[in-house]
């Protein structure tokens, strides 16, 4: 498997080696030696699947101690843009994102640690959504950020007016008013 840094620290790519024949393909889509090697030694709780048409934007979510999560997300069938945020308070990018696009043709996927927002917009219709958290929901712990906040500059290469949210995400607060509580510890 091949690893990749992004420029936010702990945001990390991962590019799974593919086997393919005339019977199809082949690979680790979790390999926990891997990730460990990585610096990324967790243990994951839950698996979560979504499905999205195109234009649906989800997020920009975490959750806040005591149920701050890590997770490793991948698209199982269709596209998204994936975006990640730092909004670890002491971080060199903190305020800056990384977008990756991940599609179930090239089988890309994303470590996004606790500490940083993460949403994604879908590229196609029925995308399905694929990712594993190392915490459990808790509700009394989601925060957010607007997912098109202009201080935030995400390039989601979608129309504004094309976006489609959860009444929810429409209400996020805005980056300048986001008082973060996650703290920076590398």
């Amino acid at each position: 498997m091949k690893i990749t840094e992004t420029t936010i620290p702990g945001v990390l790519l991962f590019e799974p080696k593919v086997f393919t024949d005339d019977r199809g393909y082949f690979f680790e889509s979790y390999n926990k030696r891997a990730l460990q090697e990585a610096g990324v030694d967790v243990d994951f709780v839950q698996d979560n699947q979504s499905m999205s048409h195109k234009n649906i934007v989800r997020g920009l979510h975490a959750q806040k101690a005591p149920f701050e999560q890590g997770k490793l997300v991948r698209v199982l069938q269709g596209a998204v843009l994936d975006v990640a945020v730092d909004v670890r308070k002491g971080s060199p990018t903190y305020g800056r994102h990384v977008s990756v696009e991940l599609t179930a043709d090239n089988k890309k996927q994303l470590w996004i640690p606790p500490g940083c927002l993460h949403g994604f917009v879908s590229l196609a219709d029925n995308t399905i959504f694929a990712y594993k958290v190392t915490a459990y929901l808790g509700k009394d712990s989601e925060v957010g950020l607007a997912w098109n906040d202009p201080e935030l500059a995400i390039g989601w290469g979608i129309a504004e007016k094309d976006a489609v949210l959860s009444a929810k995400d429409q209400e996020l607060p805005g980056f300048s008013s986001f008082n973060s509580p996650f703290i920076y510890t590398r």
